[in-house]
């Protein structure tokens, strides 16, 4: 396994360029449900990838992630699920994982190829979820929830909505965030930026176990050594075929906003990537 040092929704268009400062441009279109924000480069060879943001938190959390991905010359578009961040308001009390997997699904047909789904602890089980509807090149998870082999069916499926206070984030001071240690402040304030109600519907059906098809596509999963959460052993009795890379240093928090491992964490999924998909082209 190796191991990193420590340090709805609006097509995906082809873009022409001619300066460095337009190489890069940043579109945030506004449908009925959802938002994204797409970040797009020219290289129109490449697959792009939609990034899923976790439970109670938002696309906000993606802002370090995309400019890294654009750099390296990836477009990206980050999604706010639905009742999330800037998409339209819904019952979110009633929504369920399977709602979220539509909202990819929704946005993967805007597209002109099969994306890279690539989501971050609830938002990996999404991607894991919506990979076969999606036609997905590859997957994607950052210390993902896991599906399971069957339900457990004597945990209950409540209705209703929770907040970030039952992952440990009690408060708005970046000083005081425990769950982010290893976030300076500029990076702890977006994570508290990002925040928001969830759908205890949706975790209970977490908790009860998410049964899944595939995904068919390549999976590789990414986990933090500091991530108390949801650490690399977690995963050792998944029944999903998946590769694994492991950041040194990183938290759950820091595998999606840690500036300082987020070029090493970031080249060893492009550099899976390149390998991965590679083997899908004709």
């Amino acid at each position: 396994m190796p191991e990193l040092p420590a340090a709805c929704v609006g097509a995906s268009l082809p873009l022409e360029y001619r300066s460095m400062s337009s190489l890069v441009s940043t579109r945030g279109e506004r449908m009925p449900t959802l938002r994204v924000q797409s970040l797009l480069v020219g290289d129109d060879e490449r697959p792009p990838l939609i990034l899923v943001h976790g439970a109670a938190n938002s696309a906000r959390v993606w802002t370090f992630w995309q400019d890294e991905l654009a750099r390296r010359g990836w477009s990206s578009h980050a999604l706010d699920l639905r009742g999330h961040g800037t998409s339209a308001p819904v019952d979110l009390g009633t929504t369920r994982m399977a709602d979220y997997a539509d909202d990819l699904v929704t946005l993967a047909r805007t597209l002109r190829r099969p994306p890279v789904l690539l989501g971050w602890s609830m938002g990996g089980l999404v991607a894991m979820m919506a990979a076969v509807a999606c036609d997905a090149s590859a997957c994607v998870g950052l210390a993902p929830s896991t599906p399971a082999r069957g339900r457990d069916p004597s945990i209950p499926l409540r209705t209703g909505i929770f907040g970030p206070e039952e992952y440990g984030i009690v408060d708005h001071d970046p000083e005081r965030q425990p769950t982010m240690s290893d976030l300076d402040r500029v990076e702890r304030a977006i994570a508290l930026e990002s925040l928001g109600p969830e759908s205890r519907l949706a975790r209970d059906e977490r908790k009860a176990g998410i049964v899944i098809e595939g995904p068919r596509c390549p999976l590789l999963i990414v986990a933090g050594t500091a991530d108390t959460q949801w650490p690399r052993s977690r995963y050792d009795d998944l029944h999903v075929a998946a590769d694994h890379v492991s950041v040194e240093g990183a938290s759950h928090w820091g595998l999606v906003l840690n500036r300082r491992v987020l070029p090493a964490t970031v080249s060893a999924v492009i550099s899976w990537l390149e390998t991965t998909t590679s083997r899908r082209r004709p």
